[in-house]
């Protein structure tokens, strides 16, 4: 049976390939303090899938590429949509004046 992991897509940009993010909480053995720690898994997406946001589910296979262990299984919920900063565009309508420099602060030190 093959290991199954469920994790957040953190990138998309690659071809066929996404990076699944997967958080865990531990306890110090000391300390016993809680914290939390991240892994990324590369996976193959064949249909290009899944987005990043994603929450998806990844199962383990024999290794497709130098990094890639792990195929996606499918998609549990879709992202919300990403806010994206729009394009700012110079505007020529305005001319821009020249200050020109004050005289009296140069040369005073």
């Amino acid at each position: 049976m093959a290991k199954t992991i469920t994790g957040i897509v953190s990138s998309d940009k690659a071809n066929k390939t996404i990076v699944v993010t997967v958080q865990a909480h531990k306890t110090h053995p000391i300390y016993k303090k809680k914290y939390t720690f991240s892994r990324k898994f590369m996976a193959h997406d064949e249909n290009n899938d899944a987005k990043e946001g994603d929450k998806v589910v990844i199962s383990e296979c024999k290794p497709i590429s130098a990094r890639k262990r792990y195929t996606l299984d499918s998609v549990i919920e879709k992202a919300t949509i990403k806010h994206v900063e729009p394009e700012i565009v110079p505007d020529t309508t305005t001319k821009t004046e020249s200050v020109p420099k004050d005289s009296s602060t140069e040369g005073k030190k």
